[in-house]
């Protein structure tokens, strides 16, 4: 058996010895379950027949006696055995004692058991278990967290690239870690709640697209045989929800699947998910106040606690309104210049002296120069939840020019931790006004920047028939749990993160 460890080799002979005794390690009937390890401990009746499965994940052989511990999906129990009333299935009460369990029993194994209930001198709730049956043969040794009696944790399931790239390992062996994923759930369920008590309609938009837009990233390519023609992963959803409210829909939101082919840290990861919602007839003034509205709503709902949230060094808290501060003001007040009116040249001389890198002999935009100094300078300064507002146009292909400040857009980013979780708009409905931004980014992109948008003809056939006042808004969804889990890495959140390749 090349290639196996010591321990995975004697799990296999395990394995061949239940087949040879007529045991069958994988059956395919289904196994009746009675009980959940909640509900017991929750219900506990002395004496109480209970049938449950799960996972082994401790065991000790004590000669006529022995002790284990189980798990299922809602916690974990005790478990005892005693030679005289133990029994398994084609064994006898002898031989399942000193042969199934003494020697071809693993923690790791998924099995059900039958048994009635009883407290143990030290008054923990236990199976006395009457009959086992194997559900699952593990053929791999399971980390073996050890705590001694001062609660010290050793050889814990801790390395962070085991832990993203064998997460079924990290959920069996760290229960913290599942509570991240059940918090996730129950923060999308109550936005999802909270939205459908508005009235707005949860749609699904395309995720392979011929064109991509909504937003200016680098999309993900791939072919299709039978048309004969390019699509691209979504890197936005944006003008298909709005494609909607020109149908006629009031308010839609999505929890969209996006994909950029950009750089991974501990905040972007290529595929992540976020929150759109467009409503018809409002700006993004009233957006401002509807998101105070929501996130004090998930705060209240999530943590059940009215406390701040600890983030590192971070004491955060959700006091409304939250400030809206112009991010030309912002950017003034952190670096201490002043970049209105400031054409390409100035701004770039600016960087230099900022220290913003730029790369060699690739023309940056304007709009992103701006983007560059206010998320490396003014960014990280915002710990409680922040408005920052009124960006330039050039920034902003997508949103409606400022309705008193020129050179402006009706913009505004949500920013808690010192990282964007929200971005809105009052949303662009002049079709005309529109076609002039998409081609202006176009231009840029014939520079050898990165930030092109492609031209949406339909999008604009669309406006053409005309789109209600609207306003927009994009949640990070990633960003937002790991605010509420109190995790610092967006790998955290997510079920399965990228990772470059294993190395053999």
């Amino acid at each position: 058996m090349p290639n196996l460890s010591e321990q995975q080799i004697i799990r296999r002979k395990k394995l061949n010895q239940l087949r040879l005794l007529g045991i069958n390690p994988y059956p395919p009937e289904e196994y009746f379950i009675k009980n959940t390890i909640f509900d017991i401990k929750k219900n506990f009746i002395e004496k109480d027949p209970i049938s449950i499965a799960g996972r082994l994940i401790r065991l000790r052989i004590l000669g006529k006696a022995s002790f284990g511990e189980m798990k299922d999906h809602t916690g974990c129990i005790q478990i005892y055995f005693n030679k005289n009333h133990f029994y398994s299935e084609k064994m006898g009460k002898e031989e399942s004692y000193n042969i199934l369990l003494k020697k071809l029993i693993d923690i790791g194994d998924i099995i059900g058991v039958k048994g009635l209930l009883f407290k143990t001198k030290m008054d923990e709730i236990t199976i006395h278990v009457h009959r086992l049956t194997i559900l699952s043969k593990s053929l791999r040794p399971l980390p073996q967290v050890k705590i001694d009696k001062n609660k010290k944790i050793y050889d814990a399931f801790s390395n962070t690239e085991q832990r993203y790239r064998m997460r079924y390992v990290d959920l069996i062996v760290n229960d913290h870690v599942r509570k991240i994923f059940l918090k996730r759930t129950r923060i999308i369920r109550e936005i999802r709640n909270f939205l459908d008590d508005k009235g707005y309609l949860e749609v699904d938009t395309p995720i392979l697209q011929s064109i991509p837009g909504g937003a200016v990233a680098r999309p993900f390519i791939t072919y299709h045989n039978s048309l004969g023609i390019p699509l691209y992963l979504r890197i936005a959803n944006e003008l298909y929800l709005k494609r909607l409210i020109i149908g006629g829909f009031h308010g839609v939101y999505e929890f969209s699947k996006n994909f950029r082919n950009e750089g991974m840290d501990r905040i972007h990861n290529p595929e992540f998910t976020v929150l759109e919602l467009y409503v018809a007839y409002k700006d993004y003034y009233w957006m401002m106040k509807f998101t105070e509205e929501l996130m004090k709503c998930i705060y209240k709902k999530v943590q059940k606690e009215d406390k701040d949230i600890l983030i590192e060094k971070n004491s955060i808290n959700f006091k409304t309104p939250f400030p809206r501060i112009p991010i030309l003001d912002s950017i003034q007040t952190h670096t201490g210049f002043d970049l209105r009116d400031m054409e390409e040249e100035e701004l770039r001389k600016v960087c230099k002296k900022l220290h913003i890198e730029m790369e060699e002999n690739i023309k940056i935009s304007k709009a992103k120069m701006i983007e560059n100094i206010f998320e490396e300078k003014c960014e990280k300064n915002y710990i409680n939840p922040t408005y920052i507002i009124d960006f330039p146009i050039e920034m902003s292909p997508l949103t409606k020019k400022h309705r008193h400040k020129k050179n402006l857009s009706e913009r505004f980013e949500l920013l808690i931790n010192g990282q964007e979780i929200a971005n809105s708009y009052s949303e662009l409905n002049d079709p005309i006004d529109q076609l002039d931004r998409f081609r202006e980014q176009i231009k840029l992109s014939e520079k050898n920047t990165d930030e092109s948008m492609f031209l949406d003809k339909d999008f604009i056939r669309a406006l053409e028939f005309g789109m209600p006042p609207t306003a927009g808004i994009g949640i990070g969804i990633d960003r937002l749990v790991m605010l509420f889990t109190n995790k610092s890495s967006i790998q955290e959140v997510l079920f399965f993160p990228q990772m470059r390749p294993e190395k053999k």
